[in-house]
Formats: C-alpha cells, sequence, structure tokens
C-alpha cells in the first residue's frame, strides 16, 4: 500500500486561494512516489475574489471548499472530515489563499491568526510526528503555531529573484530559524518533520518550482 497523503487546499487561483502550479506538482509528485493523495479544503467563505486578469478584488463572494474542487476534480473531502489516524503525511501548498483564507497573515503578518481548523490539523499531524510539507507562503502556518522549528521560503534578502524576502524575516521574529536555500532545494526539519521549499516565493522557471516541490514531496514520503 502506498503512503496516505492529506493534501489541503485554500481555493483555486495564486491570488485568492491555492497556487495551481504548485498544487497540480504536489498532485503529479505524489502519484510518481506511490502515494494516494486525499484532498480537503476548509467549507469556509473566501476573504476575497480577485479578478486574476486585472489583479482586482471583485464583489463576488466564493466558498473555498467549492472553488478547491476545481483543482481535485471533485475528488475533495471537507477539512472538518479530516482524521489524521489513516493519515501518513500532510502536505499544503502555498498561493494567497493560505494568507488569505486559511489564516489572516495578508492582513496581520507575524501578528496572524490561524484557522482553527487548520491549527488542530497541523498540530494533530505533529503530535502523532506524521511529516508536514509545505511551500512558497505554506510554511507561515508552520512559523506561526511551531515555534522555534527550521523552515525556509527561500532567500532572506530581497531582490528582483526573492521578492517577498521580507517573509524570512518576520518569520525570525516569530522565532524560528529560517534556513537560505535555493528554489530546487528543500529544508528538512528532523525534529519537527518539516520539509519546506520556496516554489512561487522565487522568480524561476517553472520547471525549477516544479523540481523544487518535487523533492518536497519526495522527502515527505520518506519520512512518512
Amino acid at each position: 500500500m502506498g503512503k496516505r497523503v492529506a493534501v489541503v487546499l485554500a481555493g483555486c487561483g495564486v491570488y485568492d486561494g491555492s497556487e495551481i502550479h504548485e498544487s497540480s506538482a504536489v498532485l503529479v509528485h505524489l502519484s510518481r512516489e506511490g502515494a494516494q493523495a486525499e484532498v480537503y479544503a476548509p467549507n469556509v467563505e473566501q476573504m476575497h475574489v480577485v479578478d486574476h486578469v486585472k489583479g482586482q478584488p471583485t464583489q463576488e463572494k466564493r466558498n473555498v471548499l467549492v472553488e478547491s474542487a476545481r483543482i481535485a476534480r471533485g475528488n475533495i473531502k471537507d477539512l472538518a472530515e479530516l482524521d489524521v489516524k489513516g493519515l501518513d503525511a500532510l502536505i499544503i501548498p502555498g498561493g494567497f489563499g493560505v494568507a488569505k483564507n486559511l489564516s489572516t497573515w495578508a492582513t496581520q503578518g507575524k501578528n496572524c491568526i490561524i484557522s482553527q481548523e487548520v491549527e488542530n490539523v497541523l498540530k494533530a499531524f505533529h503530535a502523532a510526528n506524521k511529516p508536514i510539507g509545505l511551500c512558497c507562503i505554506s510554511p507561515v502556518l508552520a512559523a506561526k503555531i511551531f515555534p522555534g522549528c527550521e523552515l525556509t521560503v527561500g532567500h532572506d534578502t530581497e531582490c528582483e529573484k526573492w521578492p517577498y524576502a521580507k517573509t524570512a524575516e518576520t518569520m525570525k521574529e516569530l522565532g524560528c530559524k529560517h534556513v537560505n536555500k535555493h528554489v530546487t532545494e528543500v529544508h528538512v526539519d528532523m525534529k519537527n518533520k518539516l520539509v519546506t521549499t520556496s516554489a512561487f516565493m522565487c522568480n524561476a522557471p517553472i520547471h525549477e518550482i516544479y523540481d523544487g516541490i518535487g523533492k518536497m514531496v519526495q522527502e515527505v514520503v520518506r519520512l512518512a
């Protein structure tokens, strides 16, 4: 039997949900590793809906579970149904939905609140000593919940290649150890069984982002 891995999504689309390419890469690499992905999302309203052509919020309202079902091809469950006992690992792709729908990081930074459901799931996997894979912005969830953990969101010096590097500084302020890594690399915190990679925190070719996510998935499956 392959490993059963929970994949938690936050909507559909980089600006208001889960990053579609990251989510797809996670599912492809899990399949390649012979693992079974079980996709979940919270049944809540999105913080807002963004027009991805204009990059501007609209007046529309959408549901996180309903939108995430687009990526999961309809094969998805309410996050409230997740039972850590039957699962071997957890992966949360990035996208602004993590910072808007799974937490309030987008508006409050290090003072954010993590959705209670999401926090419970992360703590359940951590308490069960089961690996957690996080990419792009999603490592901020662990930074907030597990003080002192080791993570990467890429580099901590802002430049054209690393436009979101200030995130690393904020994570350090939360008491985490940030480890600089290239987009194709991962960092493994063995003590907390956290595997992180930067993905679209880096302005890199999409195949490099895909490869970095592949390494994250491989490590998560190996640790499971």
